[in-house]
């Protein structure tokens, strides 16, 4: 190795503030120091003020480039010179595509089957190239490292790593900074590199701020792991969150989380929905269903932590396809749809009496269709079946209380 080469550190070992602190000064000039933004709908729903810290708004969408360019930077010329392989769903697939582009290094990314598209294309526009094989990061990675066997390239893990934890961690410097009286932060978690790399910057600065991780409930490895002692693989995954699908919490991380991490919990999709799409409306923020997962555990559980709380957006990359479902779905989730079945007289002007008093109810209808064959109706009724939007639970029980107020028979669910 020449005097010029960094020098290679311990994938293994431990992470501390003094490594945090080291690659802040690496990541000078490479990552953006993300806004921290009050929250007052949530600060509302908490009783005490709760802070977004967007990293959404990072480069490449998410806080990936962290660990990503730390670790790539402190490899040696000969390394280099044999290019980096990664795995990912997107987020440090883009991450570690960038690092390249900056670094001057070649970059083969392995992503799952079915990864989003956006992500895919950003990676290759940042100039890796891309090949896909399994369904989840898990099965990325065996690809990526038969990639590193034969062709003699670099792993770049997306999170078992000490350089990618502490380039994570300084996220953990900048809440701090930031938003000092800072009583709990809730981060996003799937394999742990942001998780553990928080926990380890903020517990040495300051050891009373409760640290939560959040996991999606169908793709929670860490409390079962964090059970047994060390890190058990799940045996399945579901879940939209593709940015923390991870089957198995990295050994470096996971040390990590088991010494300074307070407590992991999980959130279903429906409540990452409603949060997605309360990020939109209220704080004009675009995240992707990983990205909502800290702010999915405050609208379940607004009470259970002390205030001044912080939740990470970590990640903004969604499919706008992903999008519009996501919408739908955290607008049924949120009571804002309505489905009816209403027996109306079969006579002309009946239906468009109905639509009239749906109107009046102040409900949008969305689709109507007819049912005239079924035993529950009498000779001289129709059913008529009403997709309608509503502005909440409330709303939809007031546009179902006014209908049979004016004489109809009404079935009524949320969709």
């Amino acid at each position: 190795m020449t005097a010029t080469e960094p020098t290679a550190t311990d994938p293994t070992a431990g992470v501390g503030l003094a490594d945090v602190r080291a690659a802040r000064e690496v990541l000078a000039g490479v990552a953006t120091l993300t806004p921290m933004e009050e929250s007052r709908w949530l600060s509302d729903l908490a009783g005490g003020p709760v802070r977004l810290k967007a990293e959404n708004l990072q480069r490449c969408g998410s806080f990936k480039i962290r660990g990503a360019y730390l670790r790539m930077s402190r490899l040696t010329e000969a390394e280099r010179a044999n290019g980096v392989v990664a795995a990912s769903a997107g987020n440090h697939a883009q991450g570690v595509a960038l690092a390249a582009q900056m670094l001057g290094i070649k970059a083969t990314v392995v992503m799952p089957v079915g990864a989003p598209i956006p992500k895919e294309k950003a990676t290759r526009g940042y100039g890796a190239d891309v090949l896909f094989h399994g369904r989840s990061v898990d099965e990325a990675l065996e690809l990526a490292r038969e990639h590193a066997e034969l062709t003699g390239a670099v792993l770049i893990h997306p999170f078992d790593h000490v350089d990618i934890v502490a380039g994570q961690g300084t996220l953990g410097l900048e809440v701090l900074e930031q938003a000092p009286e800072t009583r709990t932060v809730l981060v996003p978690t799937g394999g742990g590199g942001l998780l553990a790399g928080v926990a380890v910057a903020i517990k040495a600065l300051d050891p009373t701020v409760r640290v939560v991780g959040v996991q999606a409930e169908g793709a929670a490895a860490y409390p079962g792991s964090l059970e047994a002692g060390a890190p058990v693989p799940l045996t399945a995954m579901a879940t939209m969150a593709d940015g923390i699908a991870v089957g198995r919490p990295g050994d470096v991380p996971f040390a990590a989380v088991r010494e300074h991490v307070d407590e992991v919990v999980t959130v279903g999709e429906e409540s990452m929905s409603r949060a997605l799409l309360a990020l939109l409306e209220r704080a004009k923020m675009v995240v992707e269903p990983a990205g909502a997962a800290a702010v999915a555990a405050l609208l379940d559980h607004p009470h259970r932590w002390q205030t001044p709380a912080v939740a990470v957006l970590s990640g903004g990359n969604i499919d706008p396809l992903l999008l519009g479902k996501v919408i739908r779905h955290g607008m049924a989730a949120a009571g804002r749809f309505l489905y009816l079945r209403v027996c109306v007289p079969d006579r002309p002007g009946g239906l468009a009496q109905l639509l009239v008093d749906v109107a009046g109810a102040g409900a949008n209808v969305l689709e109507v269709g007819h049912e005239r064959l079924s035993p529950q109706l009498r000779i001289d009724e129709v059913e008529v079946r009403i997709h309608a939007e509503t502005r909440g639970e409330a709303h939809a029980a007031e546009v179902t209380a006014r209908l049979r107020e004016s004489g109809y028979r009404v079935e009524a669910q949320p969709v």
